[in-house]
């Protein structure tokens, strides 16, 4: 089964991360919310390298709670990442056993698409 969970960036913080103190790496924390596929809220862990615009490099884990259009709930944990400046780069994936509720025993790829109507995760459910 394919999932096309489109959501929104609602904010983001840097972060420190104690003990480095470095420009080569970036972090963040977003907060997202789910509007269609899955209906919910979604906190990020975002990790960013290089500094120029285009040519970054990205890995992220992010929990989604929410509900699903059937009406099934649960959390879930995503994987994810890949070259800002190359799209086919882009890898996601469930975090096997992470799942709670409607969403225990999800597994699969879990890709970012972007469309003319803005970002969405790709979820093929195993």
């Amino acid at each position: 089964m394919k999932l096309i969970a489109r959501f929104q960036v609602d904010g983001f913080e840097p972060r420190q991360i104690s003990g480095l103190d470095a420009d080569w790496v970036g972090v963040m924390t977003f907060a997202k919310t789910f509007t269609s596929g899955i209906i919910g809220t979604a906190t990020t862990v975002f990790m960013s390298a290089g500094t120029e615009e285009g040519s970054r490099s990205y890995v992220a884990t992010e929990r989604i709670t929410g509900r699903t259009e059937d009406g099934g709930e649960g959390s879930v944990t995503v994987q994810h990442g890949g070259l800002e400046s190359d799209p086919d780069t882009w890898f996601g994936h469930i975090v096997p056993k992470t799942g709670t509720g409607h969403f225990a025993g999800w597994s699969g790829p879990a890709r970012i698409i972007h469309d003319d109507q803005g970002p969405y995760f790709e979820i093929t459910l195993a």
